[in-house]
């Protein structure tokens, strides 16, 4: 990575210096969007495209983002990746298209392999040229293999997709991601596909986009389906000192208020589910939903506590077993649940999250396209039977960002994005004001951020973006940085 002339860190602008409060500018500054291109989306992996979009041999995909193209291509041997730029005059071999619509340019070259469309050069899907029309009229140097080959590009897979990095010095992706992906990897993020994939423009910095999925403060006000204190009363239900953080298991173990039953706790939990599956789709499948509904009667302990615990396993239990029954290849949830526990949203520096629940997720992207704007990318991912007959979307479905077509929850977080890029213009607003304890995650990788553009090694980026796994809801931490 580039350092400045006398070995030193770069100046960072608007650096991070109270982790408590962001400067502002950092969310529409021209000259930090440009560092951000320079210093920080060549050094990192980006989640370039999903497996299923290229399944065959000769299967390609075009990823583009901050100006650099690149093709994912199947091989024989695995997937590869090369910079999409002919070795002749730079024309891009295949697409073009770049992501200001979403498009996704894709096909298969297994027979053809790629051809310039400027002046016919060619080459196969493992980046070699196999044709320089008019060779006779370059110099010897000018066809040497180094020079006619496409240019490779760093790709590894993980968590099925593809992930590309422009930066050889960098540690591996799973490395640099920790601990979290192999507790990812334990709930079977490898065997998700693609059920259906949205995608929209907002006018936004491609930060604020993310941070609205970064922590759970919100819900109560921009979700209120989703709030427990808005639902039923269940708030009524505990007893005062108990609390509403954590998960449904949590609750699950806190004290309840004398005359609260069994039936109305699981009811309560059971239609708090069923929101989330409709204001979420892939977070919490329909599949699993029905699981739950015909567990709604089971016999369970009278102690509402106990019988929320009791009632999660079983629901956990059944969702594992009909699921198996059809195919689809299951983790054991209960199991994973313990040794590999995750939280209900994980967030993947710099630009991917997953929301796991139960044995389906959903799942964001987020590409810059100007200080001001960018292309967010939404997917419901489930599994399906082994032998299934299953063809994936093969490129976003493109909404206007308040399009009634997406579903309930990301909806109501494009109503706010939006108009919180217009009032971080307002005179005397110079920074976000974080909680410690529950914002955390948002001061946390703008502190990695910084660390990119100031040029800090890749070791000590690495284990900072470890501490990122787990972090929703979570506090502001010392990385080190």
């Amino acid at each position: 990575m580039l350092k400045s002339a006398d070995g030193g860190l770069r100046a960072v602008p608007f650096p991070i210096d109270d982790p408590e409060r962001i400067p502002v500018r950092r969310y529409f500054d021209e000259e930090f969007y440009k560092l951000e291109l320079e210093h920080l989306w060549p050094h990192v992996w980006q989640m370039a495209c999903r497996l299923e979009q290229i399944p065959d041999v000769g299967d390609w995909v075009e990823y583009s983002n901050a100006g650099r193209a690149v093709l994912v291509v199947r091989t024989s041997s695995g997937v590869k990746a090369f910079h999409n730029a002919c070795r002749h005059r730079g024309v891009p071999i295949a697409g073009g298209y770049g992501n200001d619509e979403g498009k996704v340019a894709s096909g298969n070259c297994a027979h053809t392999g790629f051809i310039c469309p400027f002046h016919g050069w060619r080459w196969n899907i493992d980046g070699e040229n196999t044709l320089v029309y008019g060779k006779h009229i370059f110099s010897e140097r000018q066809l040497d293999p180094d020079d006619v080959n496409l240019v490779p590009c760093r790709v590894e897979t993980w968590a099925g997709c593809a992930w590309i990095n422009h930066d050889n010095d960098a540690p591996p992706v799973r490395e640099t991601l920790g601990p979290v992906a192999d507790r990812l990897d334990a709930h079977g993020i490898g065997d998700l596909k693609m059920e259906w994939w949205y995608g929209t423009v907002l006018p936004a910095n491609w930060k604020i986009a993310m941070e609205a999925f970064m922590e759970g403060y919100h819900v109560m006000t921009t979700h209120p389906q989703l709030s427990v204190a808005r639902r039923d009363a269940l708030h009524d239900m505990y007893e005062a000192d108990s609390g509403l953080e954590g998960t449904s298991a949590d609750r699950s173990r806190k004290n309840f208020r004398d005359g609260v039953t069994t039936r109305q706790v699981i009811d309560a939990q059971f239609r708090g589910m069923e929101e989330l599956s409709i204001g979420m789709a892939g977070m919490v499948h329909p599949k699993e939903i029905e699981v739950m509904r015909s567990l709604l009667d089971a016999e369970l302990p009278e102690d509402p506590g106990l019988a929320t615990a009791t009632w999660f396993g079983m629901v956990q239990k059944k969702i594992v077993d009909e699921l198996r029954a059809k195919g689809e290849p299951i983790p054991d949830l209960n199991k994973v649940a313990v040794s590999d526990p995750v939280n209900a949203v994980e967030f993947l520096f710099p630009h991917w999250f997953v929301l796991p629940v139960f044995s389906s997720m959903s799942s964001y992207r987020i590409r810059p396209l100007g200080p001001e704007s960018c292309l967010f990318e939404i997917w419901s991912l489930t599994m399906y039977p082994e032998d299934a007959d299953y063809s994936p979307p093969l490129e976003p479905t493109m909404l206007p960002f308040d399009s009634a077509l997406f579903p309930p929850i990301p909806r109501q977080d494009y109503s706010n994005i939006p108009i919180q890029q217009k009032g971080l213009h307002a005179t005397g607003f110079e920074f976000m004001r974080l909680s410690t304890t529950t914002e955390g995650l948002i001061s946390n990788y703008h502190q990695i951020i910084d660390g990119y553009l100031a040029g800090r090694p890749q070791e000590q980026l690495a284990t900072a973006i470890h501490e990122l796994g787990g972090n929703f809801d979570g506090p502001i931490k010392e990385l080190g940085l």
